[in-house]
């Protein structure tokens, strides 16, 4: 199932380069990323491990893949039996991301602004989609993760860590592609504190080291929290 519509109030400008920049390499984004996950034992170790956390808690809620680009990690998901739709921002990674697996859902949504209703996830991922939100958006990002989630509801955030370092990559910088977007370089534990200022609990933290040639050649940081309650 594909909703295609990008009819959504982008209040920031930093959501539009994200939508602009994404869809000039969805293409080759997807073609180059089919599946992230395939060669990462320990990542998968901690999505699955989120999965687990999920269906342990009961419940029929779905869960949300924030950011899920091409949607292998709501396939993974998927496949680990939850109940699970992905959101992007990108209107062309949505329409790739549902020819890929077209018996999931996927529609285009902003975090900043999730179309979604109070506490109806069991679950929310948002796996290296974070990278390009500014500092002072990520209390609005992160309440509406709180509002979206319900009471022991888990969320999973993977980004790339930094000291506050900050990335432009420029038009062009990308295969020829016409792409202007901003990344932000976090440590975790500086994301930690934003979590808990907010009402999740941070249950756990997993850095783990960069891939040999990846790019950036910056450790991952795997944050798990829940929303109290049951």
């Amino acid at each position: 199932m594909t909703d295609l519509d990008p009819g959504l109030d982008f209040d920031f400008d930093f959501v539009e380069a994200t939508r602009t920049s994404y869809d000039a390499i969805a293409d080759e984004y997807a073609r180059d990323f089919p599946d992230a996950l395939a060669h990462r034992h320990l990542d998968r170790a901690v999505v699955s491990g989120f999965a687990d956390l999920v269906r342990a808690r009961g419940g029929n809620e779905p869960v949300a893949d924030v950011g899920s680009g091409p949607g292998y990690v709501t396939a993974r998901l998927d496949a680990l039996g939850l109940p699970v739709f992905g959101v992007d921002v990108s209107p062309r990674m949505v329409a790739l991301a549902s020819r890929a697996h077209p018996h999931l859902r996927f529609h285009v949504g902003s975090m900043t602004g999730l179309d979604l209703p109070d506490r109806s996830l069991a679950g929310l991922l948002a796996l290296y989609s974070l990278i390009h939100v500014p500092d002072e958006q990520l209390p609005t990002v992160f309440g509406e993760f709180r509002r979206v989630l319900a009471p022991g509801g888990y969320l999973l955030l993977a980004f790339q860590t930094g000291h506050g370092e900050e990335q432009h990559l420029a038009l062009g910088a990308r295969a020829g592609q016409r792409i202007s977007l901003d990344c932000f370089w976090r440590d975790p534990e500086v994301v930690a504190g934003g979590l808990g200022a907010i009402g999740l609990e941070v249950q756990a933290s997993v850095v783990l080291e960069p891939d040999e040639g990846a790019e950036p050649q910056r450790p991952r940081a795997f944050l798990l929290a829940r929303r109290p309650g049951s």
